[in-house]
């Protein structure tokens, strides 16, 4: 790979062409992280003059593909409080983890400062709802996978999915940590705790590789017992009239 090859030069070719009067713009994702792949997407997030429109826009740009997250400044505050509502964090992330690729007033360095008080401070607690909805879909999901026959691949496939989703998204807030989706998932858990989040990895993994639910569902098993354990009988849900 040469120098205009670089995740770098390439988001800044692209800023400089799409978007020559942005306030600021910062490089995130694993291409800041140095773990992106040649055919990796760009995480870009681009500060806009007020005038301008905040969305999220995905290009491409010199061949590669760069998914853009482009805020006016007086949109940014709204776009941090959505990020911490969903407990993803994934601008925030951005502009706590990323390569400032322009920064002629200082925009970036404010933002990033902000995003990092947002980080600092963690995503909302689960009420108690939602505590007992995650008790009693993790258990649904625990139960069904015991029961599906060794023969049902693909039910038992999908459901060691959702087991490890679940439990991972509990296991996450038990520790007041930010959870993800897709990659980010797995690295999220592994962050908020190394030792049960690799033990449901693992279990996942022999799911998929052996067709073996019992390592997962035992894991899972040690998360529900860290957040109140199994729901079933008991639960209620009540509908918004």
């Amino acid at each position: 790979m040469n120098d205009h090859d670089t995740p770098v030069t390439q988001a800044l070719d692209l800023i400089e062409d799409r978007f020559p009067h942005a306030l600021g713009a910062i490089l995130g994702g694993s291409a800041a992280q140095g773990r992106a792949a040649p055919t990796s997407d760009l995480d870009v997030a681009v500060l806009l003059p007020s005038e301008g429109t905040s969305r999220r826009e995905v290009v491409r740009h010199d061949g590669r593909l760069a998914e853009l997250f482009l805020h006016t400044l007086k949109d940014v505050p709204e776009h941090f409080e959505r990020d911490r509502v969903l407990r993803r964090g994934t601008v925030l992330f951005i502009y706590d983890q990323g390569l400032p690729l322009t920064d002629p007033f200082g925009h970036v360095a404010r933002t990033r400062a902000q995003a990092r008080a947002v980080l600092a401070a963690g995503p909302p607690p689960l009420t108690a709802a939602e505590w007992q909805r995650g008790r009693y879909v993790l258990t649904c999901f625990m139960d069904d996978l015991a029961d599906t026959a060794p023969t049902e691949r693909y039910e038992q496939l999908s459901l060691a999915d959702s087991v490890l989703r679940e439990a991972a998204h509990l296991l996450i807030a038990h520790h007041g940590g930010w959870t993800g989706i897709g990659k980010w998932l797995p690295r999220r858990l592994l962050d908020a705790d190394p030792v049960r989040g690799r033990a449901l990895l693992d279990g996942h993994r022999a799911a998929a590789e052996h067709a073996d639910p019992a390592p997962l569902a035992s894991a899972a098993e040690r998360v529900l017992d860290a957040v109140g354990g199994p729901l079933r009988e008991g639960y209620t849900q009540r509908w918004r009239t």
